[in-house]
């Protein structure tokens, strides 16, 4: 049974990948621009990694509907509630991926996570934190992780104050 449960998350991640190349043999990918359908892959890519890792996921690409913006990747890391950016690179530039998220990117998940908390139906809020997954898809290479967990906080005053 243990084996089973080890074996699960990759052969999803295997058969997301399988169906993910039929609609694009198929053409139905075409109205997607490739930074997009990068971006995509590596969500799916950092969805099975933190499953990999013992995390339940509860919502992909969440938004609330009228707060602009969405979250990757909302899960469960035991009681920690874990808001999940995932910054995708097909190269290995100067600037690492999870240097892309500015200050307005932060306030906009701030935001957001504030929304998807407030929606729970806990007695308390449980305790949260915001993780960034850098995914390097490199064409010709093994896909690398890289996951900062609690990258940053709920105020830019206490990120400022931590650095």
């Amino acid at each position: 049974m243990g084996q089973l449960k080890r074996m699960r998350p990759g052969w999803l991640e295997r058969t997301l990948a399988g169906l993910a190349w039929v609609a694009r043999q198929r053409g139905q990918n075409e109205a997607v621009a490739a930074h997009l359908a990068t971006g995509i892959d590596g969500e799916t890519a950092a969805f099975s990694y933190l499953r990999r890792k013992g995390y339940t996921v509860a919502a992909r690409r969440w938004s609330s509907g009228d707060v602009p913006g969405d979250i990757d990747l909302i899960a469960w890391k035991g009681t920690m509630l874990c808001f999940v950016e995932v910054k995708t690179r097909t190269a290995r530039d100067a600037s690492p991926a999870e240097i892309a998220i500015d200050s307005h990117k932060r306030n906009t998940l701030r935001r957001l996570a504030r929304r998807y908390v407030s929606q729970l139906t806990l007695e308390t809020a449980p305790s949260a934190r915001f993780d960034v997954v850098s995914v390097y898809l490199v064409p010709g290479e093994e896909r690398e992780f890289q996951h900062f967990e609690g990258a940053f906080s709920w105020s830019e005053r206490e990120d400022y104050e931590r650095n």
